[in-house]
């Protein structure tokens, strides 16, 4: 396991059968394909809420511009804010397609734990998690197919990217990862375990989004502390 603050590389666990370029082509077609679809994700629009993009886009550039994100020059980092107030998730399509629904700007309590969670959303775009885990579910031949335009295996994988529950391995190294960005920052670079912190302290109130498609092993907030 690579220490938060060491060295690392832009590796990931998992064969990957897809480019570099694929990895930008699938994302830009799924970023369409969510920009089609207003009343599942309403994206709120950047001129008339350009403080709040501003926000998370500065905390963005942070982390990207520390040195430490294998594809900074890559990929396209473009983030999308979706309004949904009851919806704690935020998620990185390949390629660097950032989206993060109001409900999880509203729950977290300041801006290291949103720095945490956008490094962790950072880093499966950077280790290239998704296409990996494609690789398994789907093989190369389907996205050779929605490369080449077949519409509704594009709406097939945009929901499965969506909502895609990545391996425990793949959680692990984004949570490492996210450290990895913020110790070269003025983030605290355990920021992300306090969105955990939260959750556990609320005990019984119901379970965010974020976690159906993240798991939360016991052992996740101790994680990223002793990564730091």
């Amino acid at each position: 396991i690579v220490s938060g603050c060491g060295s690392s590389n832009g590796g990931g666990q998992g064969i990957n059968l897809f480019t570099i370029d694929q990895d930008k082509e699938l994302g830009a077609q799924v970023a369409t394909e969510i920009a089609s679809d207003s009343k599942t994700y309403p994206i709120l629009d950047a001129n008339k809420y350009a403080s709040v993009y501003q926000y998370v886009n500065n905390i963005r550039d942070k982390i990207l511009n520390a040195g430490n994100v294998t594809h900074r020059n890559d990929f396209k980092w473009e983030v999308k804010i979706i309004h949904n107030d009851t919806t704690v998730n935020a998620f990185c399509a390949p390629g660097g397609y950032i989206y993060v629904y109001t409900g999880i700007l509203k729950f977290l309590d300041s801006e290291d734990q949103l720095a945490g969670v956008l490094g962790h959303e950072i880093a499966h775009a950077d280790m290239r998690h998704s296409t990996r885990q494609m690789t398994t579910m789907y093989g190369i031949q389907t996205l050779l197919d929605i490369l080449a335009g077949n519409r509704e295996l594009l709406k097939t994988v945009t929901s499965g990217l969506i909502g895609l529950k990545f391996s425990r391995n793949h959680e692990t190294e984004a949570d490492e990862r996210s450290v990895h960005y913020l110790c070269a920052t003025d983030y605290n670079a355990d920021g992300g375990a306090g969105f955990f912190e939260k959750i556990q302290r609320q005990g019984g109130t119901k379970v965010p989004e974020f976690l159906s498609t993240h798991p939360n092993p016991e052992n996740r907030i101790e994680n990223f502390h002793n990564q730091k």
